[in-house]
């Protein structure tokens, strides 16, 4: 009798964005399957102007203090407030450039202050291709990372145990609104080596989540995007058995 309202689900999770980056709350909101909600809080990012513009490389600067206090921790605190269950960071950038060292430490200090589980999303990746028994991965990252920070990506990978075959910033252009889906698999397609036995793409603002499946297909490998995984740690973090079905292979491991 009634129309669905959004009000009867079993599972909340949070995540914490850019402020002016609409990417990581709508392929969270897309994947997530039934009875799980999405709710984001924003963080001032200095890398981002209004409407979401941004330089065509993003500078190191504002990727660092995008998880320095005070702002996401009152971000976290205020999102804490809700009736969710987890908070996920939605912004690789940080962890690539903190490292897993750093990438902990604010982990561990943001879910003190909100008095949940939070999850990164590339601890989560790290989780997941260890479900999946993946040991070899091909990186990409979107074309706004400059080789320095595709580096960083690298070497947070390696110092996880995994063998990064191959690392690269997707020669697309370099605009949010820009991907097309269509180019962006053209591309990892013609750069993924045979040895690769998984692909992650870096970037929670980066287009991704659509061509997983197709990917999968094609390259008959697990392909993991920043979303998906963080979407799947989230899941595991709040105790959620839900999972979505057009998504990877990652979603079909606990």
């Amino acid at each position: 009798m009634w129309s669905s309202d959004g009000w009867d689900v079993r599972t909340r999770l949070g995540v914490l964005i850019p402020h002016g980056d609409v990417g990581p709350e709508s392929e969270l909101q897309a994947m997530a399957p039934d009875g799980v909600g999405i709710h984001s809080a924003r963080v001032p990012f200095g890398g981002m102007a209004a409407g979401g513009a941004m330089d065509p490389t993003i500078p190191l600067a504002p990727v660092q203090a995008f998880v320095e206090p005070p702002a996401i921790d009152e971000a976290t605190a205020l999102l804490a407030a809700a009736p969710i269950n987890a908070i996920g960071i939605g912004f690789t950038s940080s962890s690539y450039v903190g490292g897993p060292d750093g990438e902990r430490k604010v982990v561990d200090r943001l879910a003190e202050r909100a008095g949940m589980p939070v999850v990164a999303p590339c601890a989560a990746a790290v989780a997941g291709f260890g479900a999946l028994g993946i040991d070899r991965i091909a990186l990409f990252n979107p074309p706004w990372f400059d080789a320095e920070l595709d580096r960083y990506g690298a070497e947070y990978f390696r110092s996880q145990g995994l063998e990064v075959v191959v690392h690269a910033s997707c020669e697309l252009p370099s605009n949010q609104r820009s991907i097309n889906p269509s180019e962006l698999f053209t591309w990892i397609v013609r750069h993924t080596p045979a040895d690769a036995n998984a692909v992650f793409v870096g970037g929670n603002g980066f287009r991704a989540v659509g061509i997983i499946a197709a990917l999968e297909e094609d390259l008959r490998i697990p392909v993991v995007t920043a979303n998906s995984a963080l979407l799947w740690g989230l899941l595991r973090a709040a105790g959620s058995a839900a999972r979505p079905t057009a998504y990877g292979l990652l979603f079909g491991v606990q």
